[in-house]
C-alpha cells in the first residue's frame, strides 16, 4: 500500500483537489465526485451544458495524479475504430500493425457521448468493464489508472442517440454539472484573463502531486477500509427499495449495491475515516442510483425525475446505528 496511512492518504487526496483547483475554480461537488470515481476504479457521467469546464477538470485531475487525458468529441459518423483503433496492414512491408485508438490513456473524455449512434457508443463497453480492448481478437490492457468522463447535453434533442440502460449502468455515477456561483465566476474570469487572452484554457499551473505507485496505494487502502455488516445491509435496502416502489419500472440492479459501498469507502478515506458510516452511503445514493432507475410512464408525464425518487426513499430508509 506504499506505507500510506488513513491520515496520509486523507492528506494526499487534500493536495490532489487543491492542485485541481489552481485551474479549476469551483463545484466542489463535482471535483468530489471525480475524484470518488476515480479512485473507487469506475466511470462518471456529467450531465450538463458546454462551457462548465468538464475538459479543463479533467485535465487537471491527469495532470495532478501524474497522468494523461485525452477527448474525442462523439458525433453521428465517428465510428467505433475512431475510439478503440485498428489493425491496418503496412502494403510496403505487408505486415500488420496495431494502432491504438485514444481510449489508450488515463482518462478519457467521451464528449457528448449521447450524439454517437449506439454502435461506437458500445465501443466503450469493454473497456469500462473489462479494462482492455480487443482489436483483431487480441485483447490490449488499457493504462492504469483508467476513467472515462462522459458528458451529455440535457437540452438538445435532435440528432442524439439516448444511453441505453446497460451502458447507463456501466457509469459509477451521473451528476448534474451546474453554473458556477457569482463569486466563482468573477474569480475564474480574473484568472484566465490575468495572463492572455483566454482563449486558452492553462492547466500549466497544477503540479502533479501523486504517481502511480501513489494512486495504486491510496486505491487498496480505501478498498480495505472497515466495512460493518450493517452497512452492507443499508446499502442493500436502499437499493431493494427501487424495486419495490410503483413509480419505477425497473429498478437498480446489484451493481448499484456494490457501486455505493465502493463509492463510500473512497468518501470516508477523503474525509479521513477508516471505516464507513451511513452518511457516506446515503449522501452518495444520488448519484449512484438515479441514472440505474427506469422510470414508469406516469411518473415521466408528472415530471418526477429518478433524483427525487431516490431522495425520498433515502429518507423513508431507516439508517443503521453503530
Amino acid at each position: 500500500m506504499s506505507g500510506y496511512t488513513v491520515e496520509t492518504a486523507a492528506l494526499a487526496l487534500g493536495a490532489v483537489k487543491a492542485e485541481i483547483g489552481r485551474a479549476f475554480i469551483g463545484q466542489a461537488g463535482l471535483v468530489d465526485h471525480a475524484l470518488i470515481a476515480l479512485f473507487a476504479g469506475g466511470h462518471l457521467l456529467v450531465e450538463g451544458v458546454p462551457g462548465l469546464g468538464k475538459t479543463l477538470l479533467v485535465r487537471s485531475l491527469a495532470r495532478a495524479i501524474g497522468g494523461d487525458s485525452k477527448r474525442v468529441q462523439f458525433t453521428p459518423d465517428l465510428m467505433p475504430s475512431d475510439i478503440t483503433g485498428s489493425v491496418m496492414l503496412d502494403t510496403r512491408t505487408g505486415v500488420f500493425s496495431t494502432r491504438k485508438g485514444p481510449v489508450f490513456t488515463n482518462l478519457f473524455i467521451a464528449d457528448e457521448i449521447n450524439r454517437a449512434p449506439a454502435k461506437t457508443q458500445a465501443a466503450l463497453f469493454e473497456a469500462m468493464q473489462e479494462f482492455q480492448v480487443s482489436l483483431d481478437g487480441e485483447s490490449h490492457p488499457l493504462p492504469e489508472p483508467f476513467m472515462v468522463l462522459a458528458t451529455q447535453n440535457p437540452f438538445e434533442h435532435e440528432g442524439t442517440y439516448p444511453l441505453p440502460d446497460a451502458q447507463k449502468d456501466r457509469f459509477l455515477m451521473k451528476i448534474i454539472a451546474s453554473y458556477p456561483r457569482p463569486e466563482e465566476e468573477r474569480a475564474l474570469v480574473s484568472q484566465v484573463l490575468s495572463g492572455g487572452t483566454g482563449a486558452v484554457l492553462s492547466v500549466a499551473g497544477v503540479n502533479s502531486v501523486l504517481d502511480r505507485e501513489g494512486f495504486a496505494g491510496i486505491r487498496d487502502l480505501a478498498a480495505s477500509l472497515r466495512l460493518d455488516p450493517l452497512i452492507v445491509d443499508y446499502a442493500v435496502r436502499l437499493v431493494s427499495a427501487t424495486r419495490e416502489n410503483p413509480a419505477i419500472e425497473s429498478g437498480a440492479g446489484p451493481r448499484g449495491s456494490l457501486a455505493l459501498i465502493r463509492c463510500a469507502r473512497v468518501r470516508a478515506l477523503m474525509e479521513g475515516r477508516d471505516f464507513v458510516i451511513p452518511d457516506d452511503v446515503n449522501s452518495l445514493a444520488v448519484p449512484v442510483l438515479a441514472h440505474r432507475l427506469t422510470l414508469s410512464a406516469e411518473s415521466e408525464l408528472e415530471g418526477i425525475n429518478g433524483n427525487r425518487i431516490v431522495e425520498g426513499l433515502v429518507a423513508k430508509t431507516e439508517a443503521p446505528r453503530l
